[in-house]
């Protein structure tokens, strides 16, 4: 809205009355339409200002519920990790128990093993006298062999 600046007539008594009320007009209106203008543009920067502060509110809640949220979720990722790391430890713990009695239950068996090994030699050596007709039968039966019980020593002090 730039105008150009108005010039005048010169009269007897100063300038054209009439030309400077036409231009002081002008500019009155001019002004005018200035403030209605600005005016407007108060209100919408008001209402830009508003709705600005609706959605800071709006964003700083959804921030707010973001932050529960991840908060809800690392309380529950550390609750999950202490429950695996406890179900982990105490299967552990159990199964060292499982082994350890059933390393006990083997040394128990190998020990009656032994006992009846040596208890069927001394019977084969019985009856081998007291039966003579059956020493060739007898000769041809031929007793498993005792498996190694270091084996089991070695097992039990890989656990330890």
């Amino acid at each position: 809205m730039a105008t150009t600046r108005p010039t005048f007539r010169i009269t007897k008594n100063g300038y054209d009355r009439f030309s400077v009320d036409d231009a002081i007009e002008a500019y009155a209106k001019q002004v005018e339409q200035l403030e209605q203008m600005v005016d407007q543009y108060q209100k919408q920067l008001q209402q830009t200002q508003d709705k600005m502060n609706v959605l800071a509110l709006q964003f700083r809640k959804m921030e707010q519920s973001m932050q529960a949220q991840k908060d809800v979720t690392d309380n529950l990722t550390r609750i999950s990790i202490q429950e695996a790391n406890e179900i982990i430890s105490t299967a552990q713990k159990n199964a060292d128990m499982i082994v350890q009695q059933a390393l006990a239950t083997a040394r128990m068996i190998f020990t009656d093993l032994s006992k009846l090994y040596s208890e069927a030699n001394l019977v084969k050596a019985d009856t081998k006298d007291k039966l003579e007709r059956f020493i060739h039968e007898l000769d041809t039966v031929q007793l498993p062999k005792m498996p190694d019980k270091r084996w089991l020593k070695e097992a039990e002090k890989k656990l330890r």
